[in-house]
């Protein structure tokens, strides 16, 4: 992955003429390019590991195993957040680890852990480093030295058993790699996070991730079965068995833990029979509000796509105009979608998949109730651009950072009878944070992930940079967006996790009780305070 940006060099995304206008019209940006800085104008800190410490890892690991390389170092130096790539971009490199180590086993793992208590070095844990909340941010926490323990080598496809459609994995493979081994055998995870590319398995357990056909597939923790997980302390091997009364759940302290009680070394998780079918296709509501409303009666109703996505009306207006204006298949359908009064509404993206004659009965279903709700048919064809271009938000992020402009997402959950009060509070805070930079934005949002009792708030925000404040701007905009969700009773975040980003809002979500219990746990599984310092829980400043 580019060690400043998202993905492989070779692929990009660029603007196309009617976006930069709508940038310079709307945000005021100049659209001059803004690249980053070269690589060999980094000035990368020198490592401080101990000798003694890196001695011993590398006798225990193999010195191929760990690496104190400039390249190594930076592309593990942050995650894939705003401000990550701000720092990045910019040629700040100063939380470089002093090594990366890659285990290739829970052994190595073990062992790993055992040197670097010993010798207070800092661990963080790193999968495919997608984080978008700082949490693979290198922070030492006043220890001796820090080291990325990167669990890239431990990508195996360890069992699968098909009659109890459960597979175990190594935490280092990535999703494409999970879908290739597991559709060689006929089955499927159906966990795709926008991240897809370069996620991970343990990445996904440790941070609760959601996965785009969630509503459908269940996110992470839900298709969790059993997990091994190695924590200073010693390991914790918890089976996978279907159901426990057993004390409270462990498994689910350990999903979204995010590093900072121990290492995920193993997951087994629920699969599925590749589907047979799959079927995409866009719809039209007047306002969000009454796609909101179509969307609750769809779940509540039992009619439930696997993929469900509703986007407000400024998020549809984007969609449209960078999808192209000189398309004349898209002007037809944008005079289609005029004509019937619903010019100016909000796009519906739903996706149902498996055998198909269940999936021909799901969507007769919620062809019906969508009607019957307002919803205008749209047919396959924003369904299919959807499908092809859903892992493209992160390339469209660097062309638009390349050009001067703040995108930044953040996303949370309320219950039905809240959501839209929870939407129009962040909403108002995000444009009145702006606006009081004197960088007035773009503010747009989707719900794209349904449950019985609620659903999911996704925004994404746009405006001018503030050069030179670039850093200060976005935590004006991220604590005045994040006050605004704690205010509205919402979750401080959905799917991204907690990391660095969130930490402050932990007890207005958990309390300070709730706070203390995870701190008590942290204490007990990790004495020295190694792992993954000042992620999800505050940092203890006590040196431990």
């Amino acid at each position: 992955m580019k060690w400043w940006g998202w993905g492989d060099a070779s692929r990009s995304v660029e603007l196309p003429a009617h976006a930069l206008d709508l940038l310079r019209t709307e945000l005021g940006v100049s659209g001059e390019r803004r690249p980053p800085a070269g690589f060999e104008q980094l000035e990368v800190p020198e490592p401080v590991l101990a000798g003694k410490a890196a001695q011993r890892l590398a006798d225990l690991l193999g010195p191929e195993c760990l690496r104190d390389d400039r390249l190594t170092r930076v592309t593990h130096a942050a995650g894939k957040g705003y401000p990550d790539l701000v720092r990045l971009r910019g040629g700040n490199v100063a939380s470089a680890p002093d090594a990366v180590v890659y285990p290739g086993d829970a052994r190595d793992v073990r062992g790993v852990l055992d040197i670097c208590g010993s010798e207070r070095v800092a661990v963080v844990p790193f999968g495919g480093g997608t984080s978008v909340v700082g949490g693979v941010e290198p922070v030492s926490d006043g220890k001796s030295g820090l080291i990325s323990l990167d669990l890239g080598r431990m990508a195996a496809l360890e069992a699968v058993d098909e009659r109890s459609l459960t597979a175990s994995l190594g935490p280092g493979m990535r999703c494409p790699q999970v879908e290739e081994a597991l559709g060689a055998r006929g089955f499927t995870l159906g966990h795709f996070p926008q991240s897809f590319e370069y996620a991970t398995v343990g990445g996904c357990v440790a941070t609760r991730s959601a996965g785009q056909a969630s509503t459908g597939y269940g996110s992470i923790e839900k298709l969790v079965r059993g997990l091994r997980c190695v924590t200073p302390a010693g390991e914790i091997d918890l089976p996978a068995i279907p159901a426990t009364a057993a004390g409270p759940g462990l498994r689910q302290l350990l999903v979204g833990s995010e590093g900072v009680l121990g290492v995920i070394t193993q997951a087994t998780l629920s699969i599925r029979p590749v589907p047979r079918e799959r079927r995409y296709e866009g719809w039209m509501f007047r306002t969000f509000d009454d796609g909101v409303e179509a969307f609750r009666q769809l779940e509540q109703r039992g009619v439930v796509p696997d993929v469900a996505r509703v986007s407000d009306e400024d998020e549809t207006r984007l969609s449209f105009t960078l999808a192209g204006g000189s398309s004349v298949a898209r002007r037809a359908g944008m005079r289609y979608v005029r004509l019937r009064g619903y010019s100016g509404g909000s796009l519906v993206v739903i996706g149902f998949e498996g055998e198909r004659a269940e999936v021909a009965r799901r969507a007769a279903l919620a062809t019906r109730l969508l009607r019957r709700s307002g919803g205008l048919s749209l047919g396959s064809a924003p369904g299919r651009a959807w499908r092809r271009t859903r892992y493209e938000g992160p390339y469209l992020r660097d062309a638009l950072l390349d050009r001067g402009v703040m995108v930044e997402t953040l996303e949370t959950a309320h219950e039905w009878s809240r959501l839209l009060e929870l939407y129009g509070a962040v909403r108002g805070a995000i444009h009145g944070a702006l606006e009081a930079r004197g960088t007035p934005g773009l503010v747009m949002c989707h719900v794209s992930h349904l449950y019985p009792s609620g659903a999911s708030l996704y925004f994404t925000f746009l405006a001018r940079q503030e050069e030179g404040a670039e850093i200060e701007q976005w935590r004006a905009v991220k604590s005045a967006a994040s006050d605004a969700i704690a205010g509205a009773g919402g979750t401080i975040t959905h799917h991204h996790a907690v990391g660095r980003d969130h930490a402050a809002w932990m007890p207005t979500e958990v309390g300070e009780l709730g706070v203390a219990v995870l701190d008590a746990v942290k204490r007990r599984l990790d004495p020295v305070g190694i792992m993954n310092p000042g992620k999800l829980l505050p940092l203890t400043g006590d040196g431990r």
